[in-house]
């Protein structure tokens, strides 16, 4: 590999292919990317002033000549002894004076290696590997985690003359694979040719569990209309971004990413349906930039997570800076989200914040529930409990909308709910206990040990959220009264008034998941759409609110106290307790 194959970026390294990797212990130690890894190893070692580089003598500046002098050692090492290494590399014989402490710079060495965020991207022009996409994993990023792991062994073992016990299968290779493609999208021309000629992902493959530490564990503020497309004002180097082409409920969303967010917006594919060459035909409903560079959109508004209308090309245009203030998967998602909600009203469908579920009881009886809330009221939550307690009532749940979703009314007046993901991004302190481990083989977590830890898991199909199922419950999430007399668990609402009242308040015990605390009110406990296109949104809402009590839907708040504290987890199993007595009446 040449150093223009690879970018190391912070913790990351994406290796770029438009070959074949490294396929022997010798091209990957020639590498420029091995050299570039070492000697950053070194220079942290240095930095540490650590005894691993008592290797070298003590007058030595661990300078190129010592990086040199590892890597034809390693070469010689990756297949004779060490006895031999003296008389095969001048100057080697300085290593040799302590070989278990040699061992323990090499295990440092692969440690080093391994604790960086590691990805693989294959272009497939004029090759087609995303007609193939099995045997391109299979036969580039497979063998590369084999490759290095063998070498690492063959270098202790020669250097040691001793086997290890106990072998760990760790990938030590990319975490991530990636198949993209110059597939030209269906954009209008002018300022949208910038956006042509960016990869466009085919495929991925992933290692979970995937822990990642992104730049920002929060996020604040709000997403700002402005009156000026962002595309005119940036400049994109195309080698430097990937497209991940969204399926988002009934939408095709383009999010484009830079290199500096390549980790999130690769686990784009943990939370959302990936397009497919049939949706990428027709004309997107919206494009993202995530990670736009320079200071460009600070000029549009205060927070510059912005987005535009371009009425006159029927397309939203969103944008996010690529600073590290905005290195959470928060602005990514709720970005998405926010252009799917604008682009769903101006449909006349009522956009929701919110998790659905279908409850089948045995003795096929079932429901459809649809939970409004902000961050944090527990909605997942209390979605989560009725799994868990409701094993003895409960034959099926089947997940259709986790976070956000759109409803509609049909033509013999019954509301239809749809969802926009396949996956949930997830607070780990308010799972169940083991919930995360049990999950762990297809997780991506995100600062596991920060306030606001979160998983991003796989939790249905894309089949599941796109059918359209009748919606029997309609329940907002009230995370911070306790229950009494007037209060209960499930209180049922008795008129449109009442209730379109409840659902515009949206307030919340904030859980600190974005910068806000305490009791806090949002309209429609949805800033992602509905708040910054007010007016369009309070017609839908008195409309839909007239036809959820015509439709003889269930309108009501349901507690669960999650914002209480010694609730967070009774709360919710508290909740769901109640609220299976009643359907099942």
């Amino acid at each position: 590999m040449s150093h223009s194959n690879f970018d190391i970026y912070g913790n990351k390294v994406i290796i770029h292919l438009n070959d074949k990797l490294c396929f022997t212990t010798e091209d990957v130690l020639n590498s420029e990317l091995f050299k570039r890894v070492l000697t950053d190893c070194v220079a942290e070692l240095k930095h540490k002033n650590s005894i691993l580089l008592h290797i070298f003598p003590p007058a030595s500046p661990k300078g190129q000549n010592e990086i040199d002098l590892l890597i034809k050692s390693f070469k010689f090492l990756s297949k004779n002894s060490a006895d031999l290494l003296p008389g095969a590399v001048p100057g080697s014989d300085v290593l040799l004076r302590d070989k278990y402490l040699l061992n323990d710079f090499i295990e440092y060495l692969y440690n080093f290696w391994r604790s960086m965020e590691r990805f693989v991207v294959c272009d497939s022009a004029g090759r087609d590997l995303d007609q193939r996409p099995y045997r391109t994993f299979n036969n580039v990023v497979e063998p590369l985690s084999h490759l290095i792991r063998s070498t690492y062994r063959d270098i202790a073992e020669n250097l040691t003359k001793q086997h290890p016990r106990i072998y760990r299968q760790v990938i030590a290779g990319a975490e991530v694979g990636v198949i993209t493609s110059p597939k030209r999208v269906n954009l209008p021309a002018g300022v949208y040719d910038k956006l042509q000629g960016i990869p466009i992902i085919r495929q991925i493959l992933l290692y979970p569990p995937l822990i990642l530490d992104t730049p920002m564990n929060k996020r604040t503020g709000k997403f700002e209309p402005v009156a000026q497309n962002p595309l005119e004002l940036v400049d994109l180097h195309k080698q430097e971004w990937l497209c991940y082409p969204a399926k988002v409920g009934p939408l095709v969303i383009l999010v484009y990413f830079h290199k500096r967010f390549f980790e999130l917006g690769l686990s784009l594919c943990n939370l959302f349906d990936m397009a497919d060459d049939q949706d990428l035909e027709r004309k997107p409903d919206a494009v993202f930039t995530f990670g736009t560079p320079g200071g460009a959109l600070d000029k549009l508004a205060k927070m510059p997570t912005v987005f535009y209308d371009d009425k006159s090309h029927n397309l939203l245009v969103g944008a996010v800076p690529g600073r590290d203030e905005f290195g959470y998967f928060g602005y990514l998602k709720k970005m998405i989200l926010t252009l799917h909600n604008i682009k769903i009203m101006k449909m006349g469908l009522l956009p929701f914040h919110g998790a659905m579920v279908r409850i089948v009881l045995k003795g096929n009886k079932d429901v459809t529930v649809l939970l409004m809330g902000d961050t944090g009221a527990g909605k997942s939550e209390t979605l989560e409990a009725f799994r868990t307690l409701g094993e003895q009532y409960i034959q099926d749940i089947v997940v259709i909308a986790d976070d956000m979703g759109s409803l509609s009314i049909a033509d013999d007046g019954k509301i239809i709910g749809k969802g926009t993901e396949t996956g949930a991004f997830l607070r780990l302190d308010d799972l169940q206990p083991g919930y995360a481990l049990g999950q762990i083989d297809r997780a991506i977590i995100m600062n596991a040990n920060q306030v606001n830890a979160r998983i991003i898991l796989p939790v249905t199909t894309f089949n599941n959220l796109i059918m359209g199922h009748k919606v029997d419950f309609i329940l907002y999430a009230n995370n911070y009264e306790e229950i009494d007399e007037d209060h209960p668990i499930v209180e049922k609402l008795t008129s449109p008034d009442a209730a379109i009242k409840i659902f515009r308040d949206g307030t919340v015990m904030s859980k600190g998941t974005t910068t806000s605390s305490g009791i806090v009110h949002s309209y429609f406990a949805n800033v992602f759409g509905p708040v910054q296109y007010k007016d369009m949104h309070e017609k839908l809402a008195t409309r839909y609110f007239d036809a959820f009590f015509k439709a003889g839907v269930f309108v009501g708040i349901i507690r669960t106290r999650l914002g209480l504290s010694g609730w967070e987890r009774n709360g919710p199993q508290e909740a769901a307790k109640e609220f299976l007595r009643i359907i099942q009446q």
